[in-house]
C-alpha cells in the first residue's frame, strides 16, 4: 500500500502508452487520482499504515509534514484529472496525444510523490530532477513557439539549479563524515557532528538549487513562462504541488541546520529570499498584461510568504503550513478557471477578455471568488494564515517586519484585483467573443469543490485538520 503514490502512476503511464485508447487514458488518469487520494486520506484517518515496508530499508518514510504535502498533492491532482476531461474534449486531442498527455502527467505525479516520501537526501534529489524531466514535456505539450521557449528555459534554469543542489549535497557529505550517511534521520541525530563551515556552505548551494524549483526570487525566471504556457491542468499541478515538493526538500535540509544550532544563519537567508520574492512579485503585478503570468507571479509571492513563515517560530510555522494548503487549493482553482477563460476567448491577454461575468456567469464568479480567496479576503483561510504570520512577527520580536509585509501585500492585491475585475466586468475591448460557448461539467466541478473545501477550512478549521497542521509545523524544532 505504501508504494501507491509512486508505483501506481508509473504502471498506469506504461499502460496508456502501450494501449493508446481514449477510454483507457481517462480511466488510468481518474483511477490513479482516486487511489492516491484514498490512500492519503486513509493514512490521515489511521485506516492505513504509514510505515514503509522493511525491504525499502528506510529510503522512504511518511511523516506528519510529508503526509500534509501528500494530501495537498492528491487533492490538486484529483482536481486536475477531472478538469483534464474538459481540456481533452475542448482541444479535440487524438487518442495518441491524450495517451501521451496522461502518461506524462502520471509520471510527473509519481516523481513528486517520490520527493515527498524520500527519507534520503540523494534519493530526494533524484526525484526532484525527475520532476523536471517529466514536467518539461507537459509545458511544451501544445507545441507552439512560446511553449517550446518556456520548456527549454525551464529545463535549462532548473537543471542548473539542481546541479547546484547536487554540489551542496556533495559538500554536506564531506562535512558529515562522522555521520556516514545521507538518511535524514541520521543527519538530524548527528547534526552536532557535522562541520559547521561545510554545513553552511552546503545549505547555501541547496537553497539556491531547490529555491530554483520553488520559484523564489531572484532565481524565478522560468516560472512565469512555464506556468503561462502549460495547459491549465498542468499549471495547477506546477503551482499547487511542484513548488510545494521542492519546498519540502528545503524544509528537510533546513532542519539539519536547526539541529546543529545554525538556525540564525538559515533563517536569515530564507527571510531575505522571502521578502525579495514578495517584492519582485509586487513590482511585476502592477503592470501585468497576461492573466496566466499574473497567477504565476502570485505563486512567487506566496512562496515568499511561506519562506518568511519558516523563520518565525512555532506560530509562523503553523501559519506556513496552513498557507501551503490554502495557496495550493486556491491557485489550482484559479489556473483551472483560467483554462475556461482561454477556451472562451482564445487569448491570454487581459485586454482581449471582456465581459466575462455577463457572457459566462459561472466562470466569471469562479474567477472572482478564487481571486478573492488568493488575496486573503475573509473567511478564506489565506486571511487566517496571513493574520497568524503577522502575529508571529510580534511574538518573535520582529514586529517591524509587519509594515513591509503589509505594504507589499497591498500592492499585490491592487495589481491583481485590477486585472481580475477588468476581465470580469469590462465590456470594452477586442478578443474573441464568448457568446454561444458552453463548457461541460468537468470545467467547473473541480473549482467548485476546491472553493467549498477552502470555505470549510476558513470558517472553522476542523480539529482533525488543525492537528495535522500542528504536527506538520512541529517537524521543525
Amino acid at each position: 500500500m505504501f508504494a501507491i503514490p509512486v508505483i501506481v502512476p508509473v504502471i498506469m503511464a506504461v499502460l496508456v502508452l502501450f494501449v493508446p485508447r481514449l477510454l483507457v487514458s481517462r480511466i488510468a488518469l481518474l483511477s490513479s487520482a482516486a487511489l492516491i487520494l484514498l490512500y492519503s486520506a486513509g493514512v490521515w484517518c489511521n485506516w492505513l499504515p504509514a510505515d514503509a515496508p522493511q525491504w525499502l530499508d528506510g529510503y522512504f518514510k511518511l511523516d506528519a509534514v510529508g503526509l500534509l504535502f501528500l494530501l495537498i498533492m492528491s487533492v490538486v491532482f484529483a482536481a486536475s484529472a477531472v478538469y483534464s476531461l474538459s481540456y481533452v474534449k475542448e482541444h479535440n486531442l487524438s487518442a495518441r496525444r491524450q495517451s501521451f498527455y496522461t502518461a506524462a502527467m502520471l509520471l510527473f505525479v509519481a516523481a513528486m510523490s517520490g520527493v515527498i516520501l524520500s527519507n534520503h537526501l540523494a534519493l530526494l534529489w533524484v526525484f526532484v530532477e525527475a520532476t523536471t524531466l517529466s514536467s518539461a514535456v507537459l509545458i511544451n505539450f501544445e507545441k507552439n513557439k512560446s511553449a517550446l521557449e518556456a520548456a527549454w528555459k525551464y529545463v535549462f534554469i532548473c537543471s542548473v539549479g539542481i546541479a547546484l543542489a547536487f554540489v551542496g549535497i556533495i559538500i554536506l557529505s564531506m562535512g558529515s563524515r562522522a555521520v556516514g550517511t545521507l538518511f535524514f534521520d541520521d543527519l538530524y541525530a548527528g547534526a552536532a557532528l557535522i562541520n559547521p563551515f561545510w554545513l553552511k556552505m552546503a545549505f547555501a548551494f541547496i537553497l539556491v538549487g531547490f529555491g530554483t524549483k520553488i520559484g523564489v526570487a531572484p532565481i524565478h525566471a522560468w516560472l512565469p513562462d512555464a506556468h503561462s504556457e502549460a495547459p491549465s491542468p498542468v499549471s495547477a499541478l506546477l503551482s499547487g504541488t511542484l513548488l510545494n515538493t521542492a519546498l519540502l526538500g528545503l524544509i528537510r535540509v533546513q532542519k539539519i541546520l536547526l539541529q546543529a544550532g545554525l538556525d540564525d544563519y538559515s533563517n536569515n537567508l530564507i527571510l531575505i529570499v522571502g521578502f525579495l520574492s514578495m517584492f519582485i512579485s509586487a513590482v511585476f503585478m502592477m503592470n501585468i498584461k497576461n492573466y496566466k503570468r499574473m497567477l504565476a507571479y502570485s505563486s512567487i509571492e506566496n512562496m515568499g510568504i511561506l519562506f518568511i513563515g519558516l523563520t518565525m517560530g512555532s506560530g509562523g510555522l503553523f501559519a506556513a503550513m496552513l498557507h501551503t494548503a490554502a495557496h495550493s487549493f486556491t491557485k489550482a482553482a484559479l489556473f483551472l478557471t483560467s483554462g475556461n477563460i482561454f477556451t472562451l476567448y482564445n487569448s491570454k491577454r487581459i485586454s482581449d477578455v471582456h465581459g466575462l461575468l455577463r457572457r459566462e456567469p459561472l466562470t466569471g464568479w469562479l474567477w472572482i471568488f478564487s481571486a478573492l480567496a488568493i488575496i486573503g479576503l475573509p473567511p478564506f483561510p489565506i486571511f487566517i494564515s496571513k493574520f497568524l504570520l503577522i502575529k508571529a512577527f510580534f511574538e518573535n520580536g520582529s514586529g517591524w517586519l509587519s509594515l513591509p509585509f503589509f505594504l507589499i501585500i497591498v500592492f499585490v492585491m491592487f495589481g491583481m484585483m485590477r486585472a481580475v475585475f477588468t476581465i470580469a466586468f469590462n465590456e470594452s475591448g477586442g478578443g474573441v467573443s464568448a457568446a454561444g460557448r458552453r463548457l461541460d461539467v468537468p470545467a467547473y466541478l473541480p473549482q467548485l469543490c476546491l472553493l467549498a473545501l477552502l470555505l470549510g477550512i476558513g470558517v472553522s478549521i476542523p480539529e482533525h485538520v488543525r492537528l495535522l497542521l500542528q504536527q506538520a509545523a512541529g517537524f521543525l524544532p
